[in-house]
């Protein structure tokens, strides 16, 4: 498949930080882009992007303006938190998270426009945030500002977000409950923030569009790969998106602390192959990747990276080798999937896809 992968990154986001102890590290994306030159991908079919700061009015498409201020109020003070104790205050945060959340609108118009087939801004995907409150290290949602750019700038009627982190996509899945924009999140349930599960179908206008695939502790590859398939390429083909939203947490790789999942670079390595042909099928090749969660700096730089070349498809040959090396080592799999993964699955397939003529 043809086509040109921009690669979104400003320095600015190194001050979307919460101090040196907080599992949040800015610094993955940057590695992350140190290492997509090392292996020489920016040859042409891979762009390097640096986006302009959002503004007051693009967060107000989303955020109340009540609580825009009160971040704008909290972070010059410096010292305090914008939720229950996750997400401090942290001076220079505002500057920051401006500049992630435009670094997801130049992703969005850089796809419209044509300059560009994918593009992938490691500094978003911040899910947790609402429409009036921080959440889970997240402060604005990008993914929702972005999608509201493209619905008031491009007139797109139908979107898909398809969410993969290890936590689930709480604030945007609230933000478009009663809307028929498409959201598929597959997360661990049990840990924050406590949603997550199939019955969360969305009301009115969005029932049957806020679809969850809930898993437990230890879901491997071979769980994970057979619900994927099972039910995110069938809703997207339903769906038609003009444009998908990939929000590529990296949380759930095994040696990740915070979640307990225990997924490989395989699974992400699929995930990306499997939503690049969906864009390429039905958006017109539209793909919008955004990170999110990934508190092992080594490993969430290794996924991003495989992520990024496998969708840029931009490797020149010298370099395969040393990307090769990004890989886990072959782990043990029993490749039989679970049954409490099938009747996941089966009861979304029963809840869900008649209400989009599956």
């Amino acid at each position: 498949m043809t086509g040109t992968t921009a690669f979104i990154y400003h320095p600015d986001y190194l001050k979307y930080q919460f101090g040196p102890t907080h599992p949040f590290k800015p610094i993955r994306e940057k590695y992350t882009l140190d290492t997509l030159r090392k292996l020489k991908v920016f040859d042409g079919k891979a762009v390097y992007y640096e986006p302009q700061p959002a503004t007051d009015e693009d967060l107000l498409t989303v955020h109340s303006e009540e609580y825009v201020q009160f971040v704008k109020k909290m972070y010059e003070n410096g010292h305090e938190y914008l939720d229950g104790g996750d997400t401090p205050a942290i001076r220079g945060l505002y500057e920051g998270a401006l500049s992630v959340v435009g670094g997801s609108m130049l992703g969005a118009k850089l796809v419209m426009d044509g300059d560009v087939t994918h593009a992938f801004n490691p500094g978003g995907g911040l899910h947790h945030a609402n429409r009036d409150a921080a959440s889970g290290f997240c402060v604005f949602n990008d993914i929702a500002i972005a999608a509201r750019f493209l619905q008031k700038n491009y007139g797109l009627k139908r979107i898909a977000i398809i969410d993969i982190d290890g936590h689930h996509g709480n604030g945007t899945q609230d933000i478009f409950y009663d809307e028929p924009i498409l959201k598929i999140s597959s997360q661990r349930v049990g840990i924050f923030p406590g949603t997550g599960y199939v019955d969360e179908m969305g009301v009115g206008a969005g029932e049957g569009y806020s679809v969850n695939i809930p898993l437990s502790r230890g879901t491997g590859d071979d769980d994970y790969l057979y619900a994927f398939n099972e039910i995110v390429p069938p809703l997207i083909e339903a769906y038609r998106p003009e444009i998908i939203i990939n929000q590529f947490g990296v949380d759930g790789h095994y040696e990740d602390p915070l979640v307990g999942l225990a997924l490989t670079t395989k699974t992400y390595e699929e995930v990306a192959k499997a939503v690049h042909n969906l864009a390429h099928k039905y958006s017109d090749g539209r793909l919008l990747l955004l990170g999110g969660g990934g508190y092992n700096i080594h490993n969430t730089t290794r996924c991003w990276a495989i992520m990024f070349v496998t969708v840029s498809e931009a490797l020149p040959e010298e370099s395969r080798n040393e990307y090769l090396q990004l890989f886990d080592e072959e782990k043990s799999a029993s490749h039989r999937v679970s049954d409490e993964v099938k009747e996941t699955v089966e009861e979304i397939k029963k809840k869900i896809f008649p209400l989009h003529g599956l």
